[in-house]
């Protein structure tokens, strides 16, 4: 009986141990590929799939979706278009998701990287990893066409909007603070905002200059006009971001850039959407978003 229980217990012992060889073993080939998983490399998986996933909250002219073509376009669309075709890339597709949450779900791998006229700020750069520059551009004053406010001063008693998350809205805030107009009020998109101007919920509207700019041109139904003469007070970089790891891809990106800056793409692309030579940012001053 004895001899019995111990050969038992010897069996016991050599399948427990078996099983925890086996089970150690698919930990580590289970936790290998987990890590491979997170770990992907992004371009190469966009190389694989042949598309590149671009957020963007479909504010024209920076990346949007046509609603006459049903097409990603824009200039940041055309930019990264390009860019990607460059390095093998043939599609890039657009998720719409609100401004103020494109770095979120860029940190939740929902896309590859955000496209959206961003500006290369140092509370952004903590967030992500931001390419070369692309180009500059500044903010402008919106009001109705029949409005008294002529000039920056006249905002003192005026209501001023502007789009949450974005630099324009900032710059608006820091003026009430600063007692250089009456009150501020936010929302959520470019076109709420817009059409709270022309409708005269607020006197006035802080706005993206490129934006508002292509808004008035395309829709005649606004009465609204952009406030001149305006010296912008928030001119920024724009740049794209991808997660802080996906550094393949940045390098990628910024070769491209680079080189579409240098044979004359980046500067065609900018008169295409009514910009000139001074939103043009040369290549080595494009070096700088994330120093």
């Amino acid at each position: 009986m004895k001899k019995i229980c111990k050969k038992l217990l010897v069996l016991i012992v050599i399948v427990v141990s078996c099983v925890g060889v086996m089970t150690g073993c698919g930990a580590s080939s289970g936790g290998t590929s987990s890590s491979n998983d997170k770990g992907k490399d992004t371009l190469a998986e966009a190389k694989e799939k042949g598309v590149l996933t671009v957020a963007s909250s479909n504010d024209a002219p920076f990346a949007f979706i046509d609603s006459k073509t049903n097409e990603f376009t824009g200039i940041d669309a055309e930019i990264i278009t390009e860019a990607a075709k460059r390095i093998g890339i043939n599609k890039v597709e657009m998720k719409q998701i609100p401004f103020e949450n494109l770095l979120v779900e860029l940190n939740n791998n929902t896309v590859d990287m955000v496209t959206d006229g961003m500006y290369v700020k140092d509370e952004r750069k903590k967030k992500a990893l931001f390419t070369n520059i692309w180009y500059k551009e500044g903010e402008a004053i919106v009001v109705p066409k029949d409005s008294k406010i002529t000039s920056k001063d006249d905002l003192k008693n005026a209501v001023v909007g502007g789009q949450k998350g974005t630099a324009f809205l900032e710059t608006a805030q820091k003026w009430k603070n600063d007692g250089l107009v009456k009150d501020v009020t936010v929302f959520g998109s470019q076109s709420e905002l817009m059409l709270a101007a022309n409708t005269g919920k607020i006197d006035a509207c802080i706005t993206d200059g490129m934006v508002a700019g292509y808004t008035l041109s395309q829709d005649s139904s606004l009465n609204l006009k952009i406030l001149s003469p305006y010296k912008a007070e928030s001119t920024g970089m724009i740049a794209a971001a991808v997660r802080k790891n996906d550094t393949a891809l940045a390098d990628a990106i910024n070769e491209q850039i680079d080189n579409m800056k240098n044979d004359g793409t980046i500067l065609k692309l900018l008169k295409k959407y009514g910009m000139n030579e001074d939103y043009f940012v040369s290549v080595e001053d494009g070096h700088i978003s994330d120093k």
